[in-house]
């Protein structure tokens, strides 16, 4: 077991889907897969193992902003060998023609955080998706007939601001949408060597101020967490 996660070894699966709710995991555990079973919930950060298709897999909580991401990414890289971990989350669209309910996969995370920089020496403020799960999405959101959005994403450390506008980074790399873990994921598995993606769907359009419910948050996202699960089928045969 890690600092963070109270799971034996061998509990957690080589695919991780990692939304950041902790009651968001709990939800497609119970959902989703067969003979669930919760293998930590150490600072009620709930982490579920149980079967999709047949296949293994683990869903775990991974909190608020690149630090909390940044632990329990790392851990499951390096103390339970996990091979790939694909974020599930919401984010703010900073674009009116990116719709509530629309799912992106992303390309590439942006962010003036300092995670990267001052962990493992990469430079810049831009990170892209690591490994082949980002193709494997888009193919099996293909086969699905699933419709979904690519591009670049904002990472913010900061959720408000006193500032109005577009921050320069959004404008700089044209980000279509803002969330707070992506980036950090992006640097753990880049510096490890891992496999990482992320899918986010859209729960707040900020220049026309549409958003879900809270009860939306956690419970009506389902067709990008059946995309993650179908596309985490093709990512464990090719890990």
């Amino acid at each position: 077991m890690s600092i963070h996660i109270n799971a034996q070894p061998g509990e957690i699966a080589p695919v991780v889907l990692m939304p950041g709710d902790p009651l968001r995991a709990k939800y497609i555990a119970e959902k989703m897969l067969e003979d669930v079973v919760m293998i930590s919930s150490t600072r009620n950060a709930y982490f579920y193992s149980g079967l999709y298709k047949g296949m293994p897999v683990t869903i775990g909580a991974s909190g608020m902003g690149c630090p909390s991401i940044g632990i329990y990414s790392y851990e499951l890289y390096t103390e339970y060998n996990v091979k790939c971990i694909i974020r599930i989350g919401t984010c703010g669209a900073y674009m009116p023609s990116v719709k509530l309910y629309d799912v992106i996969n992303v390309e590439k995370a942006c962010s003036e955080s300092t995670f990267a920089k001052y962990a493992f020496d990469i430079p810049g403020n831009i990170i892209s998706h690591q490994g082949k799960a980002f193709n494997i999405i888009n193919v099996t959101a293909k086969e699905q007939g699933t419709d979904i959005k690519t591009g670049n994403i904002h990472s913010s450390d900061i959720f408000y601001r006193a500032a109005t506008g577009l921050p320069e980074i959004v404008i700089e790399h044209n980000c279509m949408a803002v969330e707070m873990e992506a980036f950090a994921l992006f640097a753990n598995a880049k510096y490890l060597h891992k496999t990482a993606a992320c899918l986010l769907t859209v729960s707040d359009v900020i220049p026309t101020h549409e958003k879900m419910s809270i009860d939306q948050r956690e419970k009506s996202l389902d067709k990008m967490i059946n995309l993650a699960l179908e596309s985490a089928v093709g990512i464990e045969a090719v890990l």
